[in-house]
């Protein structure tokens, strides 16, 4: 047995997984020089090159993707026995990678983390905040977090909140300068906090019903956000209206610091979901995050005004 090869691996798994040498080194706490010595080593091992390197990109070989796609399962897998095997002395421990978007954290994740520090303090909860969605079996993620509406079929998923509408709302002061609209149509005379999607570049269409029929509206302003909470602040200032959801502006429409504008043409969203793959559930770290949130879910919904 090749021990080097075997210790060098994960090395070349992490270079191929985040695309490059200096990413790859973050991750592992280590040097470029070192991870680069690391592949070196491997490719010496296998007699062929691992990746093609030019001043822009690193990419795989053919070569390379062959011994990744064997690779990485199998660590990914040896991983996992070791959490389970720890979690056996009583506390479950390691990294916990979640891919989510910006809104999930004061939604969904923050009073999770929050507990887990508390009960699981083995446990590293990484987030990586992301609006696309991405690969997480292949990027090295453990679980992500979507609305359910995005999520594939084949994923096991876990609700982390109670469905939720998606709101149109404004500053007072706005309203005061110029009122609010009258109907669907008059969205078109105020200005609106455009939301460009990130995967696809293209401006988000608000989605109304009207009249009992779903509606889609193309709306424009003087100026576009790729976050819902840049949205927020926005509007806030007193830019414009914006379209969200509804638990991201409760305090602020509660305090009077937003009004909530046409509020018949709200929409229900099916709220936020935790999903994984069905051979991931059985890790304790990933059990642990799954136990705390619905127990914060359930006291949630016992208290009046809270969104888990």
């Amino acid at each position: 047995m090749d021990r080097d090869l075997l210790t060098h691996l994960p090395v070349v798994v992490a270079v191929a997984r985040r695309g490059g040498f200096a990413l790859a080194a973050a991750e592992l706490g280590m040097s470029p020089s070192a991870v680069s010595h690391a592949v070196r080593l491997v490719e010496e091992r296998v007699g062929q090159p691992l990746f093609a390197r030019t001043t822009r990109s690193v990419s795989l070989t053919e070569a390379g993707k062959a011994l990744v796609e064997t690779a990485a399962p199998a660590l990914q897998d040896i991983l996992e026995r070791m959490d389970r095997i720890r979690a056996i002395r009583g506390q479950p421990s390691g990294l916990l990678r979640l891919n989510v978007p910006n809104i999930a954290i004061p939604l969904a994740v923050t009073s999770v983390v929050a507990a887990m520090a508390e009960r699981y303090p083995d446990v590293t909860v990484e987030l990586l905040t992301d609006q696309r969605l991405v690969d997480i079996v292949g990027e090295g993620f453990d679980a992500g977090i979507r609305l359910g509406e995005m999520i594939a079929q084949d994923m096991v998923t876990v609700r982390l909140t109670p469905p939720f509408k998606a709101v149109i709302v404004a500053s007072p002061a706005y309203v005061g300068r110029h009122g609010r609209p009258r109907n669907v149509a008059d969205l078109a005379n105020h200005n609106c906090i455009g939301y460009r999607l990130v995967r696809s570049g293209a401006l988000y269409r608000w989605d109304l019903t009207e009249d009992g029929k779903d509606v889609v509206v193309e709306t424009k302003g003087t100026v576009i956000v790729t976050d819902s909470l840049a949205a927020i602040d926005l509007a806030l200032a007193g830019v414009g209206l914006t379209y969200v959801f509804e638990p991201l502006v409760r305090a602020a429409l509660a305090a009077g610091r937003l009004v909530q504008i046409l509020p018949q043409t709200a929409m229900e969203e099916p709220g936020l979901f935790l999903y994984f793959p069905r051979r991931a559930s059985m890790a304790p770290k990933l059990r642990a995050f799954i136990d705390t949130a619905q127990e914060i879910g359930r006291t949630s919904l016992r208290t009046p005004g809270r969104v888990a």
